[in-house]
């Protein structure tokens, strides 16, 4: 037994396991909040398919807004990734008052970690209040010291105040555009030296095509030679796979083509309210035709053709080439709170703009790339 932040509340907590294999079973954490009884279930894997539909629906009454937020993601990291998956709701009666959905990442090379949630930008608590809010922390963290992580990261947009979340990552920023509701008044918006390169684009013979499963294979190629180019062990094949699966509606490719060669690419994820693309690369070889501006415009264009509020470009760092390239469309910065209950270490050991990465960053872009799609995905799916 272990008293939580919030002294009017306990959680009976089952005891750690003795090897790398996380707990399965689902663990009911009894607490009280004012005058309401408030219980916390936790899911695992086998436990996703009879509790997603009534989280969805939780999610989408509470925060209609991008699809990253939805808790699908929990069977796309299971399915794509093979993480660990679980799911903290916070219950009163029948009623859910909150969720937390979080990843086990686990591997020799980089230890153990408790993330909600990887590959997305932003994940963190969905809950009606803050009491709530407070009591799925406490949850999360003591699944964090079962599990023996490193550290537990919410990625959240705004401070959550919570005395086990003692660190913040703060450097990057969301970039983010508020939509109108005909692209004609986008175009119209657009700075001269962007729309320019647009018509460029549109005038270098390229043809855009739209889709599914069918584009995975001209997605991939592209995407993870600018992995590769970038330093980056590339995500396989099998998370974009699993997106597309769980997402039918929702998920879709985008692809420029020159001839029968893809030289753009992008995954789009159509929330309601929010387009958000997660991924977007484009080939160096394509970049004075820019092949890239006719794609983030055709990005734009598909966005407010569903109706949609806003377009999220991503997390990008303060004044970087990728932060001037989203605000040259007109995004603006968000902030971005990843918070951090940490355990042993520092939350900078396993980032990718940690020096001791430098020499290898650099190796690895000398690697061919094939070489890069074999060791990328195991390497990759061990980091939060």
């Amino acid at each position: 037994m272990r008293r939580v932040s919030q002294t009017s509340e306990t959680y009976v907590a089952c005891p750690p396991t003795t090897d790398n294999r996380p707990p399965r079973e689902i663990l009911p954490l009894l607490t009280t909040a004012s005058k309401a009884t408030i219980q916390i279930r936790r899911y695992g894997a086998s436990d996703l398919a009879a509790c997603l539909p009534h989280l969805e629906a939780y999610a989408r009454r509470v925060q209609p807004v991008g699809l990253s937020r939805h808790p699908g993601w929990l069977r796309v990291l299971e399915r794509g990734l093979g993480h660990s998956v679980y799911c903290l709701e916070a219950v009163a009666g029948e009623e859910t008052r909150g969720y937390l959905s979080l990843a086990f990442v686990h591997s020799l090379l980089f230890g153990r970690f408790l993330a909600s949630l990887p590959y997305l930008n932003t994940g963190g608590v969905s809950a009606d209040d803050a009491t709530v809010r407070g009591m799925l922390i406490d949850g999360a963290g003591a699944l964090a010291d079962q599990l023996r992580v490193r550290y537990l990261e919410l990625r959240n947009e705004q401070v959550v105040d919570h005395p086990l979340l003692t660190e913040r990552m703060t450097h990057k920023v969301h970039m983010r555009l508020a939509l109108p509701t005909r692209a004609e008044e986008l175009w119209e918006r657009l700075p001269a030296k962007v729309r320019n390169q647009v018509r460029k684009g549109q005038k270098s013979g390229f043809v855009v095509a739209w889709g599914g499963a069918e584009l995975l294979t001209d997605f991939y190629a592209v995407f993870s030679q600018n992995m590769r180019d970038l330093g980056t062990p590339v995500y396989g094949r099998g998370l974009f796979q699993a997106i597309l699966e769980q997402f039918p509606e929702r998920a879709e490719f985008c692809v420029v083509r020159a001839g029968d060669h893809p030289a753009a690419v992008a995954l789009l994820l159509h929330g309601w309210g929010t387009t958000e693309v997660p991924s977007a690369s484009s080939l160096r070889l394509y970049n004075p035709s820019c092949a890239n501006m006719l794609l983030y415009w055709r990005l734009l264009e598909r966005a407010v053709e569903r109706g949609q509020a806003d377009f999220d470009f991503g997390r990008s760092s303060i004044d970087s080439n990728t932060y001037r390239f989203k605000k040259q469309w007109g995004a603006q910065p968000a902030e971005a709170n990843w918070q951090y209950y940490v355990r042993q270490g520092s939350i900078t050991a396993v980032r990718p703009d940690n020096p001791r990465y430098g020499r290898l960053i650099r190796l690895w872009r000398r690697l061919p790339v094939a070489v890069t799609r074999l060791l990328g995905p195991l390497i990759v799916r061990g980091i939060p």
